[in-house]
């Protein structure tokens, strides 16, 4: 089985009343850690008890080796503003402890002797200091799995052409994908021809855009599948596409046919969606998966 090495923004989901953890790349992460029992986490959070809890959360699923503590800026949070329907609006916040991930040659020994693939996606380089660490840790001779994962305005056209020019494979949303047309191809064209503009443009082995509740493309060559799974309870959607990831990255890995890759990875973000919360309290989710790695 392959390392799997994640790197980016760890924080807690803010409600009235509760916290819960977040996070693309610890979500992603923790899903590989489970499935496969290896995985690695580069991130960084501030010396306070939001700091404190995630570092005892990743020492217990063994995730907290490369977490970095940060003494003058706190732990990320994204706050949410529940409209009239309850529904959450976020503000993530600036300038946290992830922003500021040092690169150092623990961190570099890591991703280049230790990993077969590193993750990433954009939030973590909305600030100079974590982009230029994530920068140079790229062209290495290993994989690279973005998910690209906008968040509010903390992106540019520069971000997201360096994150594609440095992939092997993306994951992107339906939305992602008309900002990446707009910005990028500058064609108005459907989606399948779209993703392949894309796929050849950034050299890229394989391609996901999901569309929520109407499913997932997959693109690899000249092969394209598309996979719906048929939901019957949806409890919360939160780190569903999280758990699509980890799936996709590690079939791609393992150089799985595209029918199959899409098909497991779907079914496993029904699962997560049937559970609240990105991660789920009961282990027993994962033994149904384990068996395919």
């Amino acid at each position: 089985m392959k390392n799997i090495t994640s790197f980016g923004e760890i924080l807690f989901d803010v409600y009235p009343g509760k916290k819960t953890l977040g996070g693309a790349p610890f979500n992603f992460i923790y899903h590989i850690k489970k499935l496969t029992g290896k995985g690695n986490f580069i991130s960084r959070v501030g010396d306070d008890d939001f700091g404190k809890n995630i570092l005892s959360l990743a020492h217990s699923c063994g995730l907290e080796s490369f977490i970095q503590i940060d003494k003058e800026h706190t732990t990320g949070t994204a706050n949410a503003n529940l409209d009239k329907n309850k529904i959450p609006h976020w503000q993530i916040e600036l300038n946290r402890a992830y922003d500021f991930i040092e690169n150092n040659s623990e961190i570099e020994s890591l991703v280049e002797k230790k990993s077969d693939c590193l993750y990433f996606g954009t939030l973590a380089q909305r600030n100079e200091k974590s982009r230029n660490t994530i920068r140079k840790l790229f062209g290495k001779k290993i994989k690279y799995f973005c998910d690209l994962n906008i968040r509010q305005d903390f992106y540019s056209r520069e971000i997201i052409e360096t994150s594609l020019n440095a992939a092997d494979a993306v994951k992107l949303n339906l939305e992602e994908l008309d900002l990446v047309n707009d910005l990028l191809i500058k064609e108005k064209t459907g989606i399948e021809e779209t993703a392949k503009q894309v796929l050849k443009k950034y050299n890229i082995q394989l391609l996901c855009i999901t569309q929520g509740s109407g499913g997932a493309y997959l693109f690899k060559g000249y092969e394209t599948d598309h996979c719906k799974i048929n939901i019957d309870k949806i409890v919360d959607t939160v780190g569903a596409g999280d758990a699509y990831a980890a799936i996709l990255c590690l079939g791609f890995l393992e150089g799985w046919e595209i029918s199959k890759l899409n098909n497991l990875a779907s079914r496993f973000a029904a699962r997560v969606v049937g559970f609240p919360g990105a991660l789920p309290e009961d282990d027993s989710i994962y033994n149904e998966f384990k068996k395919e790695f």
